[in-house]
C-alpha cells in the first residue's frame, strides 16, 4: 500500500538545457532524490514534450539554441494547459537586471550557475509546496469566492466526462487514454469548455466542476 502511494506521489520534472553534462548531473541528482525527470535540449523540443506530458515543475536554462528560455516560458504562460506549472530558471547571468528579466518573463525562481545541487532541490521542493498550497486553496478556498460562470452553460455528455477527469487532476494524455480518444480531442473539449464558461485555465475549470457537484 505504501509503495502504491509513493509511486502515485512521484513528482515529474521537465529539465531543459543544451549542456549534456549538466543534464546528466542534475537528472541523476534529482532522480536520486525521488523525482521522475524528463529532459529536452532546447525550448522547441520542450514544447513538443509538453504536448504529450504535463510535468509538475519545469527547470529551464535561459540561453539555448533554437529557442531560448524566455521565449519558451512565454509559450508556457500563454497556454491554459501549462500556465500553472512553476518554472525555475538556470542561468550563467547573475546580474540583477538578468534576474529581473527572468522573473518578469514568467519564471518563479531564478538560480545562477554554478549552483549547489542541494540548493536546487530546496528550490524545487519549495516551488512544489507553493503550487500545492495554491491548488488546495483553489479547491477548498473560501466559499464566498465561488467561481461564477454564465448560468446557462450546457456541457455535452463527453465534455462532462472530460471535466470530471480534469477535476481528478488527470493530464490530457491520461484523460485521452481513459476515454479512448486522441489527446487532441481532449484538448479541443477543454478549450471549448473554457470558451463556454469564460474560465481561464484547467484549475478554475476543475474548481467550478467540484463546486457545482459535477465531479
Amino acid at each position: 500500500m505504501v509503495k502504491e502511494t509513493r509511486v502515485r506521489d512521484t513528482k515529474k520534472l521537465l529539465l531543459i538545457d543544451d549542456d549534456p553534462n549538466l543534464i546528466l548531473l542534475v537528472k541523476d541528482y534529482l532522480e536520486f532524490r525521488g523525482y521522475e525527470v524528463i529532459t529536452a535540449e532546447n525550448g522547441r523540443q520542450a514544447l513538443e514534450v509538453l504536448e504529450n506530458d504535463t510535468p509538475d515543475l519545469i527547470i529551464c536554462d535561459v540561453m539555448m539554441p533554437e529557442m531560448d528560455g524566455y521565449t519558451f516560458v512565454k509559450h508556457v504562460r500563454e497556454n491554459p494547459q501549462t500556465n500553472w506549472i512553476p518554472v525555475l530558471f538556470l542561468s550563467a547571468k547573475g546580474q540583477s537586471q538578468d534576474k529581473v528579466k527572468g522573473l518578469n518573463t514568467g519564471a518563479d525562481v531564478y538560480m545562477v550557475k554554478p549552483f549547489e545541487p542541494e540548493e536546487l532541490v530546496a528550490q524545487v521542493e519549495s516551488s512544489l509546496k507553493q503550487t500545492e498550497r495554491l491548488r488546495n486553496y483553489t479547491v477548498n478556498g473560501d466559499s464566498n469566492q465561488r467561481i461564477t460562470v454564465p448560468f446557462d452553460v450546457q456541457l455535452t455528455p463527453t465534455e462532462l466526462k472530460v471535466v470530471q477527469h480534469v477535476a481528478r487532476g488527470l493530464a490530457n494524455r491520461e484523460i485521452a487514454e481513459e476515454l479512448n480518444v486522441s489527446q487532441r480531442t481532449v484538448e479541443s473539449h477543454v478549450s471549448n469548455m473554457l470558451g463556454k464558461t469564460g474560465l481561464h485555465n484547467r484549475t478554475e475549470l476543475a474548481r467550478w466542476s467540484i463546486e457545482n457537484n459535477m465531479a
